[in-house]
């Protein structure tokens, strides 16, 4: 039977399978799992394989050199932005927790990258972000504060080249996005950034079903 426009399909038992299959489909390897194990033990999530993997197609399809990353956590998402990228890339990396930053540069050093392919600044996004370049960028990776989420995007506009990009984790929150309940302020924060993103002008959008959801855009030139 023909799907009638506007309703959803059931998801089933076989489509969560391929789901996770996808999210699975690329390997990782030791720095990753210990950059994961790192982030476990000091109770932070990261970034999904299937996220990871992602992020890596994206800024290998940007041929993206200069990146920037809200959220360094132990280093598993710049492990796949720094392999995404050009060799002489540099990842500009922004956390609040300068012990986490630690972790992530052991995390890149086992991975192999040379100290010079990232610059790791402690503090928060909000403070870091207005002293960066305009128009710098070729991406932007935001894995922060929910609440401050179109903040970055604002502050990701201004750093972005013409044609570059800007994506977002985490924004199915566990579910919470699309749940008819009431929700915090963080989920209803997550809600106007993707309708902001959705009815932009100057960004072309897609909300891709990896992880806990990742947005992406493309900042037209």
């Amino acid at each position: 039977m023909r799907q009638l426009r506007g309703q959803e399909r059931v998801i089933t038992g076989n489509r969560q399978t391929s789901w996770a299959f996808a999210d699975a489909f690329v390997a990782e390897d030791e720095a990753l799992h210990w950059a994961r194990d790192r982030a476990r033990e000091a109770g932070l999530r990261s970034v999904s394989a299937g996220t990871g993997a992602a992020l890596r197609l994206l800024a290998a399809t940007a041929d993206a050199k200069v990146v920037a990353e809200i959220g360094t956590g132990t280093g598993v998402s710049g492990i796949h932005l720094l392999r995404g990228m050009r060799p002489d890339g540099v990842l500009t990396t922004v956390d609040v927790e300068p012990e986490m930053q630690q972790f992530a540069r052991q995390a890149f050093r086992d991975a192999g990258f040379t100290g010079n392919r990232a610059r790791f600044i402690p503090g928060r996004a909000l403070d870091v972000l207005p002293r960066l370049a305009d128009g710098g960028y070729d991406l932007v990776f935001c894995d922060g504060d929910r609440l401050e989420c179109l903040d970055y995007l604002a502050e990701s506009l201004r750093l972005l080249r013409p044609g570059g990009l800007v994506c977002f984790e985490g924004v199915f929150t566990n579910g919470r996005t699309v749940d008819s309940a009431a929700q915090p302020t963080e989920v209803l924060r997550v809600r106007e950034l993707l309708r902001t993103v959705r009815e932009s002008t100057v960004l072309q959008s897609s909300l891709l079903p990896v992880g806990d959801g990742l947005l992406c855009a493309v900042k037209r030139g």
